[in-house]
């Protein structure tokens, strides 16, 4: 029987420890795979990129990808090309959503700081941005316009002098025509056509073409993932971005319709996104799965669908709300839909998600656009200590201080016990030459 008429398998617990430990299963859905084998594939590929560069990059593209991408980078005359070529309604959208993320991410800027200590010194934090970033923009299943304005934006409005874009190929060697148009609608001149840990790899160490960049932003499948992780350190990144998730909190108000196109919105994705359904009505929950399979007749990605939600779906019906509330914390999701009477009250009681959407009008997919607020969050559970892509992914700080005698004298005999208690000699020996 073909993939997408396999008859959907949609989980159904009602006792929290049981609900709990099957969402702390799928928090953890990829962490066999980034252990062993790929690991040990992606250091290769880093180690080759670096040490053969373009090369490397041609020969390694050519195997992953089937296409040898000579020239890597896109003449700026084909993203002038594409942009001009992309139907008038695109056009309108893409322009509509580069407008609310800048508007959004010019509030994010931080301010510098200066102030003035007890005896007179100047202590102080300034904000610069880095020189060059990276952005990686996914390829594969989908193409992903909206990853380009959510990452170059913040970075332009961060003030980096110089964006790059690393793209896969498509079967016909080039990227998709709307993703060079987003790359000409937020001024990124500089886009190369090559993905997967390779492009990292050339982010990361630089070749003859593709320059070494300061930060590396933006989301990819697991061999991305894991080459990001094994490149930190070397470079900056944004995040180790796993595969999307969301949660649904819903409430006898709540419409089944709505709540499986929800799910299935994240479930297109891939095969290991994660769709979850908290719920205090047992007649929702018995109602999603026929209203799934409703919605699943002739659906583009069905067979993509019904794998997510038979291997990492999940229906919980909870007592209250403050029980669902407790699990949702508990799983600490990328995206968390509330819908529910009052979805204000309870998204006070919510400490972990990387973004709360706000009653029945406010799917997950106006975020995914053109909401304002950026696309790229914490996912697996890493919203209890992180958040999503900003500008100051872009920037980074540095602490301004100016002592006077003043201030010397009045905290100088302080620097000398604690430098003693450490048994720093000189470190001590620094600020006695300098008493009176």
């Amino acid at each position: 029987m073909p993939a997408a008429e396999l008859p959907l398998t949609l989980a159904c617990l009602r006792d929290p420890q049981q609900a709990g430990a099957r969402l702390a299963a799928i928090a953890q859905r990829t962490e066999a795979g980034a252990i062993g084998e790929q690991q040990t594939k992606v250091a290769a590929i880093l180690e080759r990129v670096r040490l053969e560069g373009d090369a490397a990059l041609l020969e390694l593209s050519e195997r992953f990808d089937g296409v040898r991408p000579d020239p890597l980078r896109i003449p700026v005359e084909r993203l002038e090309q594409a942009w001009s070529r992309t139907p008038p309604p695109l056009r309108a959208a893409l322009e509509l959503a580069q407008q609310r993320i800048e508007n959004f991410h010019r509030q994010q800027r931080p301010i510098d700081l200066a102030m003035t200590g007890p005896h007179g010194e100047f202590l102080g934090r300034r904000w610069r941005p880095v020189q060059r970033a990276g952005l990686y923009v996914p390829g594969g299943r989908a193409s992903y316009p909206s990853t380009v304005l959510m990452n170059a934006v913040p970075a332009r409005v961060a003030g980096v002098e110089r964006i790059v874009i690393v793209t896969p190929p498509g079967p016909d060697g080039e990227p998709n025509a709307t993703v060079l148009a987003a790359a000409h609608l937020a001024g990124v001149t500089e886009v190369y056509r090559v993905g997967g840990a390779q492009a990292i790899a050339a982010l990361a160490y630089g070749t003859a073409s593709i320059p070494r960049v300061d930060v590396i932003s933006g989301p990819g499948n697991l061999w991305v993932t894991l080459a990001k992780k094994a490149v930190y350190g070397q470079v900056g990144i944004d995040s180790l971005a796993g595969p999307s998730e969301v949660l649904v909190i819903a409430d006898h108000t709540a419409k089944v319709d709505q709540v499986a196109a929800d799910l299935m919105a994240q479930a297109e994705h891939d095969p290991l996104a994660a769709a979850i359904l908290i719920t205090t009505s047992g007649a929702l929950a018995a109602a999603l799965p026929a209203a799934v399979e409703a919605q699943l007749v002739d659906h583009p990605r069905a067979a993509i669908v019904r794998q997510a939600l038979t291997d990492w779906g999940l229906i919980v019906v909870c007592s209250d709300l403050d029980e669902a509330a407790a699990l949702s914390d508990r799983f600490a999701p990328e995206h968390l839909e509330l819908l529910v009477e009052e979805p204000e009250a309870l998204a006070e009681r919510i400490q972990h998600a990387g973004a709360i959407f706000l009653g029945p009008h406010t799917p997950e997919a106006v975020g995914d656009y053109l909401a304002g607020p950026n696309h790229t969050l914490p996912t697996s559970g890493t919203a209890r200590f992180s958040g999503a892509l900003s500008v100051e992914t872009f920037l980074r700080h540095t602490s301004l201080i100016r002592f006077n005698p003043e201030a010397l004298e009045a905290t100088g005999a302080a620097v000398l016990e604690l430098a003693a208690s450490e048994g720093l000699h000189s470190h001590a020996e620094s600020v006695r030459r300098r008493l009176g």
